[in-house]
């Protein structure tokens, strides 16, 4: 019998990202109706808006949550690797990430050529962060030093999707 092979292992999350972990806490990520598995498929027109993201957990603890981008520009040459796309910190367990606060706003997918990952990495937090500074540039985002200078350890979920550049709509 074949064991089983974890998908962040696989897409290389695990390793480019973050470090393996040990999943404590369920992360529920959909755009609109679709739900997010690791590896699934995603227009980035569909992923325009944030997706709603619950958790389970309860109220007492807080998290932080980062969605990432280890293949921009190209999967080929991730030169700006990684490109961060969203920053939420003090979200309550067992509510969603609107209940948190937006260090980085939202930037859909949008992704130039091939195919790239968007990892959403969920952490327990040891307390309430109160200030955090927005990373002085969306590029070069290092995920494991974030979580090391904010004491965060390592992640308690992570989810990611692929996304590739969709094609341009022929007009007459």
């Amino acid at each position: 019998m074949a064991a089983s092979v974890d998908p962040l292992v696989v897409g290389r999350v695990i390793g480019d990202v973050v470090d393996m972990f040990i999943p404590s806490v369920h992360m529920s990520v959909y755009f609109g109706p679709k739900h997010i598995t690791n590896g699934c498929d995603i227009k980035p027109s569909m992923a325009v808006n944030p997706p709603k993201v619950t958790l389970t957990g309860d109220m007492d603890t807080l998290y932080t949550m980062v969605m990432t981008d280890p293949d921009a520009p190209s999967p080929s040459e991730p030169s700006m690797r990684e490109l961060i796309h969203w920053i939420v910190v003090d979200i309550p367990g067992g509510t969603n990430v609107a209940r948190g606060k937006e260090i980085l706003p939202y930037v859909g997918p949008k992704p130039p050529v091939g195919i790239h990952r968007y990892i959403l990495v969920l952490f327990q937090q040891k307390g309430p962060m109160g200030a955090v500074e927005q990373p002085a540039s969306r590029v070069s985002f290092n995920t494991r030093y974030f979580a090391r200078q904010l004491d965060l350890g390592l992640p308690v979920s992570t989810v990611y999707f692929n996304a590739q550049k969709e094609p341009a709509t022929k007009r007459r």
